[in-house]
């Protein structure tokens, strides 16, 4: 199943992306629970990079999207894959001025292009518990949500990319999930194509036999760069196996 479904027919409310490179220094992610979230309230300081707002429309939510995902800062579940840790920071879209106890969620495929809870769909046998790359965390009071997963990989119709979901007013649950608050923004993150061509030479990317769909080639995103979702990598080491930050600016309307 291709993640095409809704993309004629995109998401009505506004949102903004924003490139950034202050958040390029990842913050080091922990394993303590996350404080507990209140309504989330504009920081009445801008964030320094996000003095230009760029308007864009969101992007389908695709058919992979399981309720319940667990607030935690690493999704990997011990899965094979070259190290990604995103820093995504949260602004008002009207003001720039950061979120704090925002929810980021995020959700995506494994090397081998399978998707928690659908496993088989890319055509590989595989444990599924239905939760390995899914989570989210709570933005700090700086907007930032730090999340440690894996580069994703990729299945047939798409290019490789990361889905997200904002939320604002969320309770913490005692099964370490969440529920209530309203849902501010779905998107989706993109990577360079330079990056992905290196990444897919590297075990286990290079066993996945599925024709990679490019960005170019992709249904879903459209050229926008930053403004559509396209993430600012930058190398954790020497190599490529070592792995990259991936930042992002995601301004979202409050009501």
């Amino acid at each position: 199943m291709t993640d095409t479904s809704g993309a004629t027919n995109p998401i009505g409310r506004r949102t903004v992306l924003i490139a950034t490179g202050t958040t390029a220094a990842v913050l080091a992610v922990g394993a303590a629970a996350p404080e507990a979230p209140t309504a989330a309230t504009p920081d009445a300081t801008p964030a320094a990079a996000a003095a230009v707002c760029t308007l864009t429309k969101e992007m389908t939510e695709g058919p992979y999207y399981l309720d319940g995902a667990l607030v935690r800062a690493n999704v990997t579940e011990g899965k094979a894959g070259i190290p990604l840790k995103l820093a995504l920071t949260v602004v008002n879209d009207s003001t720039c001025a950061v979120i704090p106890n925002a929810l980021v969620e995020i959700w995506h495929c494994d090397a081998l292009g399978e998707y928690s809870g659908y496993v088989g769909n890319n055509g590989h046998s595989e444990p599924d518990d239905g939760t390995f790359l899914r989570g989210g965390v709570l933005t700090n009071s700086a907007g930032l949500a730090n999340i440690t997963t894996i580069y994703p990989g990729w299945y047939r119709g798409r290019c490789v990319h990361i889905h997200v979901k904002v939320h604002t007013g969320v309770t913490l649950t005692s099964d370490g999930s969440f529920t209530g608050g309203s849902e501010l923004h779905t998107g989706q993150l993109f990577i360079d194509e330079t990056i992905t061509t290196a990444v897919a030479k590297i075990s286990p990317y290079s066993t996945n036999t599925v024709t990679r769909t490019t960005l170019a080639q992709d249904s879903i995103y459209d050229d926008g760069g930053a403004a559509s979702g396209l993430m600012t990598l930058t190398a954790l080491g020497s190599s490529t196996s070592s792995g990259y930050t991936g930042t992002l600016t995601l301004g979202v309307q409050q009501s």
